[in-house]
């Protein structure tokens, strides 16, 4: 197979210094199963996944600081997480765990307490389900009602039509 990434010898010997520009190699192509997004290698050819699966939620119309970046969970080591939620820190501040294509999943805030719960709508007199289309949210006292709403249309853009988890 032929390489796609730079050669170490194009770089200054595939040392990266503060004063040279550093070459990367983009790839419009995932190297996960069933991921849009790209793989880059920098100068020495090391895999770099940088996979575009960011949102930004703002505070109404504004378009100027963030409340909140969520990013697309794609490590298959932790299958059950869908996101990260940040909130000006490198540390999430909620994490959305679950299965978002079965309406069953959650968000939890750093200590791990259940915030908001998406869960299938079912009549209450016969048992019987809606369908993908009308759920439950079910928001915990404390937590913003827009903001778990927000989190369901980002999940929804995340993984419309049943297309991942």
């Amino acid at each position: 197979m032929t390489k796609i990434y730079p050669n170490a010898s194009s770089s200054s010997e595939g040392k990266i210094s503060g004063d040279d520009p550093v070459v990367l190699t983009v790839w419009k192509k995932s190297l996960l199963l069933n991921c849009e997004g790209f793989t880059v290698f920098d100068p020495r050819g090391n895999l770099r996944l940088s996979l575009g699966d960011t949102w930004l939620i703002f505070d109404g119309e504004t378009t100027e600081d963030p409340g909140f970046t969520v990013r697309k969970n794609v490590s298959l080591l932790n299958s059950r997480c869908l996101a990260y939620v940040f909130q000006k820190k490198s540390l999430p501040l909620y994490q959305i765990e679950g299965s978002y294509s079965r309406r069953c999943c959650a968000v939890y805030d750093e200590k791990r307490r259940r915030v908001a719960e998406i869960r299938q709508k079912e009549a209450a007199v016969t048992g019987v389900a809606f369908g993908k289309d009308v759920f439950r949210l079910e928001v915990q006292p404390g937590f913003d009602t827009e903001v778990a709403m927000g989190m369901v249309i980002l999940l929804d853009q995340m993984y419309a039509s049943g297309r991942f988890i």
